[in-house]
Formats: C-alpha cells, sequence, structure tokens
C-alpha cells in the first residue's frame, strides 16, 4: 500500500489550519490587548477578561469546526467517505483525537485520518498556548 498520497494531501491540509489557526488568533490577540487598555469602554476588569477568554473559546470551537470542514471535504473529494455529514463526523472525531463515532475510512485512505489526529494535536498545542498567552497578557495590562 502507498502512502504517498496520504501525505500529499495531508501535510497541505496541515500548514493550512495551521496558518489559519496563527492569523485568527494574532488578530485576536491584537484585538484583547485593545479591549484591556480602554477600560472605559467596557465595564470592570472580571468582565472585560471573561470577554476576552469567552471569545477566544468560541472562536477556538468555530476555527476547529471549519478546520475539521476542511478535511471532510477532502475525504469526500478523493472518496475515502461517501458524504460529508460522516465526513464531517469522522473528521471532528479525528482531529480532537475522540474517534468513537463508527465512521471509518476507505482502508486505502486510513494513514491521512491518523494524520489529522496528529494535526488536531498540534491545533490543540497552538490553542492552548494562545489561551495562556492571553491571559498573561490580560493580567499583565491589568497590572499597569
Amino acid at each position: 500500500m502507498l502512502w504517498s498520497q496520504d501525505w500529499t494531501w495531508s501535510l497541505p491540509l496541515i500548514v493550512l489550519t495551521t496558518v489559519i489557526n496563527v492569523v485568527v488568533f494574532g488578530y485576536v490577540a491584537a484585538r484583547s490587548i485593545r479591549i484591556v487598555k480602554h477600560p472605559a469602554r467596557i465595564g470592570g476588569f472580571l468582565l472585560r477578561f471573561c470577554l476576552i477568554i469567552g471569545s477566544i473559546a468560541f472562536l477556538s470551537t468555530l476555527l476547529l469546526a471549519i478546520e475539521a470542514g476542511l478535511w471532510a471535504a477532502t475525504y469526500v473529494y478523493i472518496g475515502a467517505l461517501p458524504d460529508f455529514k460522516s465526513a464531517m463526523l469522522y473528521s471532528l472525531g479525528a482531529i480532537t483525537c475522540y474517534g468513537h463515532a463508527n465512521v471509518f475510512l476507505a482502508p486505502r485512505w486510513q494513514l491521512l485520518g491518523t494524520l489529522e489526529a496528529l494535526n488536531g494535536i498540534m491545533l490543540f498545542g497552538l490553542t492552548t498556548a494562545f489561551f495562556f498567552d492571553a491571559i498573561q497578557s490580560v493580567r499583565a495590562q491589568a497590572r499597569r
């Protein structure tokens, strides 16, 4: 079994989803600092902090769904899964490393699913790092 096609499809998806995360989180970081620096616009520190962390949680979930959708569309396009609904269910299971759905890739494409899980681990690492940085940045701005 040749796995070169699995790598050919997965590497661009891994790079694309990583770039999407970095760009969106970079934008959110810049907006978060502005919110913290202008306390007159939005209530007290706790309200601003909750707004920022809640927004990051929402965006992280939305980003993960969009990125899983990119993988799902790829699965349907290459014929690894028959329809978008099952592909999305599989993709969300793979990218979150949950993998509990009773949906399986065509045997030819099983490495692709494993590579999506690898992508998910990297995305969760980036998201965790961003959450940590956002919390530290907000706390630092609040002390000023």
